[in-house]
């Protein structure tokens, strides 16, 4: 594998991961779930959107070296 896309693959499974968290959270319930499950939301989004982000910048370094 080459770096770009072990960087790609480590940015989906820190996404896959923390919404894996939110779900288990959710199906749990609980005082847990009340407390951490809109942290929980906010961290998905913003990992999701650095995914985003990087895989943009991967597809454009990608273009640019051919």
């Amino acid at each position: 594998m080459s770096l770009d896309q072990i960087i790609l693959a480590a940015a989906l499974l820190i996404v896959a991961g923390i919404l894996g968290w939110g779900v288990m959270t959710m199906a749990r319930g609980g005082e847990y779930n009340i407390k951490n499950s809109n942290r929980i939301m906010r961290y998905r989004i913003i990992f999701q959107a650095v995914a985003i982000v990087i895989i943009i910048g991967l597809m454009l370094w990608r273009r640019a070296n051919g």
